[in-house]
């Protein structure tokens, strides 16, 4: 059987998206895909870049493209298509994390973070994908 490798996101900037995710969830750039030096050229970063975690378990990659229309979801003339799942162990630390989210760089797209059942937050990457943060 196949077994799922990463999970691939198109955009316009690599090297600024990897980066959101990087910090986002505390993953690492697999060896080579680390940003240059300033002032050297980002080759890496203009094409493919790859997060793993800490022990090397690769997580996402990144995929340059020209253009890539965002999701306006909740309105579906441009679906979200594809969207990640996060969880946090509590409502306080989605509310934390909340705040994070918002410094990085995401924008927020739904907010039910009072829902008793299940409360969680859409928010959109600096490429527009979509990903839930919820309390899981």
């Amino acid at each position: 059987m196949p077994q799922l490798l990463q999970t691939v996101l198109d955009t316009t900037d690599a090297r600024e998206l990897a980066e959101f995710y990087r910090q986002l969830l505390d993953l690492v750039y697999r060896p080579g895909d680390e940003p240059p030096q300033p002032g050297h050229d980002d080759i890496r970063g203009r094409d493919w870049l790859v997060l793993t975690t800490r022990d090397g378990l690769r997580r996402l990659a990144f995929q340059q493209v020209d253009h890539l229309p965002s999701s306006t979801w909740p309105d579906n003339e441009v679906p979200q298509q594809l969207h990640l799942d996060m969880t946090v162990g509590s409502r306080a630390e989605l509310d934390a994390e909340h705040g994070r989210v918002l410094e990085l760089g995401g924008r927020l797209r739904c907010d039910r973070g009072d829902d008793p059942d299940e409360p969680l937050r859409v928010y959109a990457d600096p490429a527009g994908h979509p990903f839930c943060l919820f309390v899981g």
